[in-house]
Parts: C-alpha cells; sequence; structure tokens
C-alpha cells in the first residue's frame, strides 16, 4: 500500500489526558452486569430520568448473543452539548458481575468512580489506587426494599432482577439525578398491569439512595442538573423509527425471518399496521408475513411488488446474502421491492449482537453479473423514519430494488431525536399506465425507454385491457418483453439499467457537507457513525485541527461528494467496517493523485464508535513530521475522475 492508503492505526499511544476533572452535565457510566439479570429496566430508568430532566442523553447496550449467563454492559451517556456518541472512558463504573469486574476496573481513566457489590471479592487495594470505590451492600438494601415472602415461589428470581433498582438510587445520589425524575422513569418501565412491580422497583431504588446519601463522601465531582426550558424531544429505536416510516410510507406487505438485529422493526411495524390500518370490521388492509426463511420472505416481497403492492422485507447481513438470487431477478425484471438491512458483525454469522457497517459494499452490488443498487444511508433514528418512506417511494419510481442500510447500535438503542414530520407528500407510483393510459397510447412494450432516462412504463396485473399483458422474465429479452438471447437486446437492457441508475442518482438524499474555509483536512462518514464524528471534529479543532465533514447519505455516490474532495488535501473516510468498503467505491470512481488523498479510518470490533476511535489516530498522523510532505491539492480544471454519469460506449 502507498502511505496515502495505509490504514491509520485505531489506538496509537496515550493521547487523552491522564484523568477526569469535575463536571456538571457531562456524564458517562458504565454499568457491567449478566445478560437476563433483568438490568435493562434500571438502566432504561435512568436514562428516562436524565431525559426528563432536559438534559441531551442516550444509551448503548452491549450484549452478548445467548439468552443468559454471559457478561453485558450498558453505557449512558449525558451531555449538555448534545454529544450522544459512544465513550470508550466512563467516568463511573457499576459493578454488578464479578466475572468481569476486575478487567472493568482496570480500564478505568484515573479518578473515576467505581461502585461494586460488597460480596465480591474485590480488593481495590491490589488493582488501583487512583480511582474511588465504593463497596454498596446490595442484598441487605434490596431485601429491606422487598422482604423475603415464603409463599413467593418466584420471590429468588424477582430478586435477583429488583437488586439492580439498588445501584439507580445510588448513582441518583452520587450523580445529583432527581429521585422524581427516577421514579418517572421507573414508572414508565412498569406501565399498566405492572405498576405494583414498579412500586416495589421505586422502592429498591429510595433504598439505594438513602444509603448513598448516608454513606458516600459529601464531593460529587461528576454530577448533572435539570437544564430548564421547553423539551421537545422523543427517545426512540432506530428499528421503531423505520415502523413509523413502514406506516407512514404506505408499505402494504411486509415479509420477514426473525434475525438479530432486525426482527424487532417487523414487530414494531406489525403493531403500528394492526392499529392503524384495520376497519371497524376487522379487516386489515395490510399483508405481514413471518416467512420460513429468508429467500422465501424476499420472494414473496418480490412478487407483491409486481402485483403492485408497496413491499418490504427486513433483514440483516446474512440475510441479505440468502436473498441474492431475487434481489438480481428484481433488479433485471424491473421489480420495486425494499430491503432494509439493520447491519451486524460479520463474516459468517459473526457476531449477532455487534454493531458494523460491514454490508455496504455487497448491498450496492448484489446479485450475479453486472448489478448495482440504490442504498441508502440513514445517519440518524429520524432518518430512518423517513428514509424508510424514501425507500418506498423510490423503489416505485424507478422499479428497482431500494436497500436501505441501517446497524444494529442506530437500530436497537434509544436515540434522542425532534420529533417526526408527518409525509408532506403523496406517496409516489411512478410509471403505472391504466387502462385510459392504454387507450390514449394505442400501444404498450414492457421494457421500451419512450423518454430517455432509462426507466420503462409498467402496467399492474388485473388491468382490463388486451395491451396490458406482459411476459415477466429473469432472463433475456426484447423492448416487448419477448424472450431474446440476441446480443444486441442484452447490451440494450444493460445500458438503460446503466442509465436508470444515473437518472435515480440526483433525485437520492444528497450529502450533508459542512466546509470549513480554513480546514485543510475533510473527514467522510456515514450512517450511524455521524454522533462519534460530529463530537471528533469538536476534539480536533481544541488541539489546532479544523476539519470539514461530508456525510454520505445514498448510493450511488452524488457528485457533491467527488467535489468535496477535490478542496481537500487530506480526506479521512471513517468507517465501521475492516476493508474500507465506501472508500473502495470512492477509488473505483476517482483517478490520478486525487484517489490518493483518500486516508481510511477503520472501526470493527463490535462495540459502537466513539469520537477517541476517530481523533486518536487523526490527531497522531496530523502531528506526525510525515504529514507535510502530503501533495497539494489540484485546481479543479486540472482533476480527472471516472464517472459512470458518462455515456456508455455504444461498441
Amino acid at each position: 500500500m502507498s502511505p496515502a492508503l495505509t490504514p491509520v492505526q485505531e489506538s496509537p499511544a496515550e493521547i487523552q489526558p491522564a484523568g477526569f476533572t469535575p463536571s456538571v452535565n457531562d456524564l458517562a457510566i458504565k454499568v457491567g452486569t449478566v445478560n437476563g439479570s433483568g438490568s435493562q429496566s434500571a438502566n432504561l430508568a435512568i436514562l428516562r430520568a436524565l431525559y426528563s430532566m432536559g438534559i441531551p442523553c442516550s444509551g448503548k447496550n452491549v450484549f452478548p448473543s445467548n439468552i443468559e449467563g454471559l457478561p453485558t454492559w450498558f453505557h449512558l451517556r449525558a451531555s449538555a452539548q448534545g454529544y450522544v456518541g459512544h465513550v470508550l472512558d466512563p467516568r463511573i463504573l457499576i459493578c454488578m458481575n464479578e466475572a468481569t469486574a476486575r478487567d472493568d476496573v482496570l480500564a478505568l481513566r484515573p479518578g473515576a468512580l467505581c461502585v461494586y457489590r460488597d460480596d465480591f471479592d474485590l480488593d481495590p487495594r491490589t488493582l488501583r489506587g487512583d480511582i474511588q470505590f465504593f463497596p454498596v451492600p446490595f442484598l441487605k438494601l434490596v431485601q429491606e426494599a422487598y422482604p423475603p415472602d415464603k409463599t413467593d415461589k418466584l420471590y429468588r428470581d424477582r430478586l435477583r432482577k429488583v437488586v439492580n433498582m439498588v445501584y439507580v438510587g445510588v448513582l441518583a445520589s452520587m450523580c445529583q439525578i432527581e429521585m422524581e425524575a427516577i421514579e418517572w422513569g421507573i414508572r414508565r418501565e412498569f406501565p399498566g398491569r405492572k405498576a405494583r412491580a414498579g412500586e416495589v422497583n421505586i422502592n429498591a431504588a429510595a433504598a439505594g439512595f438513602r444509603w448513598a446519601e448516608a454513606s458516600l463522601p459529601p464531593e460529587r465531582p461528576y454530577t448533572v442538573a435539570r437544564i430548564p426550558g421547553s423539551w421537545n424531544k422523543i427517545l426512540i429505536e432506530g428499528n421503531k423509527a423505520a415502523a413509523l416510516g413502514v406506516l407512514f410510507g404506505g408499505a402494504s406487505v411486509l415479509t420477514w425471518y426473525p434475525i438479530t438485529p432486525s426482527s424487532s422493526l417487523a414487530e414494531y411495524a406489525e403493531d403500528f399496521l394492526k392499529h392503524h390500518r384495520v376497519d371497524a370490521n376487522g379487516k386489515c388492509s395490510f399483508a405481514i408475513v413471518q416467512a420460513e426463511d429468508e429467500l422465501a420472505a424476499i420472494g414473496m416481497a418480490v412478487g407483491a411488488g409486481w402485483a403492485g403492492a408497496r413491499a418490504l422485507t427486513a433483514t440483516s447481513g446474512p440475510g441479505t446474502s440468502l436473498m441474492a438470487e431475487f434481489v438480481g431477478l428484481a433488479y433485471f425484471a424491473e421489480i420495486p421491492v425494499v430491503i432494509i438491512d439493520v447491519q451486524r458483525m460479520g463474516p459468517s454469522t459473526g457476531l449477532p449482537t455487534r454493531t458494523s457497517q460491514g454490508d455496504v459494499l455487497k448491498l450496492h452490488m448484489l446479485g450475479h453479473g453486472d448489478c448495482r443498487h440504490l442504498v441508502l444511508l440513514p445517519g440518524s433514528v429520524e432518518e430512518c423514519y423517513s428514509f424508510t418512506i424514501e425507500s418506498l417511494d423510490l423503489a416505485q419510481r424507478f422499479q428497482t430494488p431500494v436497500f436501505m442500510a441501517s446497524d444494529l447500535d442506530l437500530g436497537m438503542n434509544l436515540w434522542l431525536t425532534d420529533p417526526f414530520r408527518y409525509p408532506d407528500r403523496p406517496l409516489a407510483r411512478g410509471k403505472v399506465l391504466t387502462k385510459e393510459d392504454l387507450d390514449r397510447l394505442g400501444r404498450f412494450e414492457r421494457y421500451r425507454d419512450a423518454d430517455g432516462d432509462g426507466v420503462c412504463e409498467r402496467t399492474l396485473p388485473g388491468t382490463e385491457h388486451p395491451l396490458a399483458a406482459y411476459f415477466t422474465r429473469g432472463t433475456g429479452h426484447n423492448e416487448k418483453s419477448g424472450y431474446s438471447e440476441r446480443p444486441d437486446d442484452w447490451k440494450r437492457n444493460l445500458d438503460r439499467l446503466a442509465r436508470k441508475l444515473q437518472t435515480a442518482r440526483p433525485q437520492l438524499p444528497a450529502p450533508v457537507v459542512d466546509d470549513n474555509p480554513h480546514a485543510r483536512v475533510g473527514l467522510i462518514a456515514y450512517g450511524g457513525t455521524h454522533y462519534a464524528l460530529v463530537e471528533a471534529r469538536d476534539l480536533l479543532a481544541a488541539e489546532g485541527i479544523e476539519t470539514s465533514y461530508c456525510r454520505v447519505r445514498a448510493l450511488p455516490l452524488a457528485d457533491a461528494v467527488f467535489q468535496f474532495i477535490e478542496r481537500h488535501e487530506r480526506v479521512y473516510v471513517v468507517e465501521q467496517n475492516r476493508d474500507a468498503q465506501l472508500q473502495t467505491l470512492l477509488h473505483a470512481e476517482l483517478c490520478g493523485t486525487l484517489a490518493n488523498r483518500l486516508i481510511p479510518v477503520n472501526h470493527y470490533n463490535g462495540t459502537p464508535i466513539a469520537a477517541e476511535n476517530i481523533v486518536r489516530p487523526i490527531l497522531a498522523r496530523e502531528q506526525s513530521p510525515c504529514t507535510s510532505g502530503w501533495p497539494v491539492a489540484e485546481s479543479a480544471h486540472e482533476i480527472d475522475r471516472a464517472h459512470p454519469s458518462c455515456e456508455p460506449s455504444t461498441e
């Protein structure tokens, strides 16, 4: 590799400051526990309490793929500056899993606080002298709040789960989280018939709070305070946001096969559709099918799209691999269908509950032979919602498969967002001919490009007109949809499909560009990496490195992305995969020295990317003496770029 193509190291020599300084509304908490122990309700109660105090916050669940017994961690973030990305270095650690407590403690930065169960075999004197340890009598406190009941056969299991609420109260005291907000957060987790259990959990949190108030030192170095003013934000998962997009996007058929991390998307969508798309007589205006496998799911969705439905399926990386043949069929037969891929770590079965951006290149080119697909890349939960609607419209408008590539971090975690906007335009149907249209035209050839944009007219099954019928073929065909193996027919079809892709390019979500006129360094990212990158830019600026930022939102790439590269001497492409997949696509369209400006920053250990994962390698490279030897940007007229918008050869 040339120096410009060599990936920068994610974790070079220590660059971060040695410790923490006391802070208000700049909080990072890590809870180490055991999968299946019921800690999720406790963690979400804290998150909702912070939210109710008007503090920008986020929560990330890093959990194993078994049902219970293995270690799991929950990361809580609160930031008055609005940062909601992952944090590598928590200020407070809660140890509820003895098996991981030692490693979790050793990973802390100086100045951190560690709360742990006093019945753990954990000797602070042999571990660290630069952090504060607080042993808490969790069992004693939880039994005070939830006394033993010999008649309750499930008491021990319930006690095991209620104990987590004790650390909720301890944290409320340590961080000055309002107990009224904590109680609201707990009741939010135990609504309706669970209200009695909610009161038990509130008692446990109160016990932890009282103990901490009486037992902990008076100093509170890491605290939060209510931010006054209007608070018109919502907390929502990306999968639930996409499910709302299914509803408001007018989807009428959803097929799926259970696979982490996309299953909840289909389950949420089913709930929404059953609530809003069933008439007074119980008749549904939609169909949701849990198929026997991913092959059946995509086959049903393609069939529904051919029949005129706004159809989609939801899956993850292994599912899209199985769907390749049907996707190729839909591409060549020109059938609208949407595939939502909530990406996870691969290859093979991979890490089903870890996040990744490893499917981007595959989605853009999935199939056999010459396939190129439209791919939308949401970078927020709001875009998970709006891009689902947009995907359904694009599939109809261009009669082709459209992918939306989310990821586990975006899809399964709660994110803070503005309320979603109600759609302000009618649903797109594209070039669908009615009986009246056929009467007026007097002819219909399914694969004839009448206006040169690559998109042909189609009819829907059941159109009552003698000209409406046609053969749908995945094999070679001519403009009249008749079977053909003639080389000129085959090439004409492929050239037209390429032209259709170029017609779609300017109608895709445009990249979001924040140009800094003083910056020589550019940053390119996409998807959920956005949150970490926003914070990373501020950290780099504090070190004297000004940056511009281009967030890619769709494939094929827009001209604005290449123009962004032209304006900067060095461009770091930040991705959550090993092989720099977006950079591969950029290189395919760049030539000359311009391509050598791209420098990959790759994060692929399965955990959500943090600002530090971006700052450390860039800072190390920018401060290196060899950086001054980078090539100077050419003027715009000297830059040559191979671009697929060029007319295909007629040879």
